[in-house]
């Protein structure tokens, strides 16, 4: 399986945790959105540092091509699936009392 398959499968994976597994619906929030400009924003610096500088190197054979700041377009799904379920995650376990 290639690099671009995994990142669609955690990307539906994601969409489907967050409106029908937990329901958090995260995805459906401005305030959702909001953050995570922020965080693409950081991503791509960090990312695009790590490939640009050859410490992250990627076989064009599983990737698209497609890259921003250096890094391929596939990091920023996997960026959004993680950062998404964990979000979720935590309003979910929020939601029930469950504290650090």
């Amino acid at each position: 399986m290639t690099y671009t398959e995994l990142v669609l499968l955690a990307i539906l994976f994601t969409v489907i945790n967050d409106l029908y597994i937990l329901r958090t619906r995260l995805l459906t929030r401005k305030v959702f959105w909001t953050s995570y400009a922020i965080i693409v924003f950081f991503q791509l610096i960090t990312n695009g540092w790590l490939t640009y500088n050859e410490i992250v190197i990627y076989s064009d054979d599983v990737i698209t091509g497609l890259r921003i700041a250096f890094a391929p377009i596939e990091d920023l799904g996997f960026g959004f699936a993680l950062v998404t379920n964990v979000m979720a995650l935590w309003v979910f376990w929020g939601r029930r009392g469950i504290r650090s």
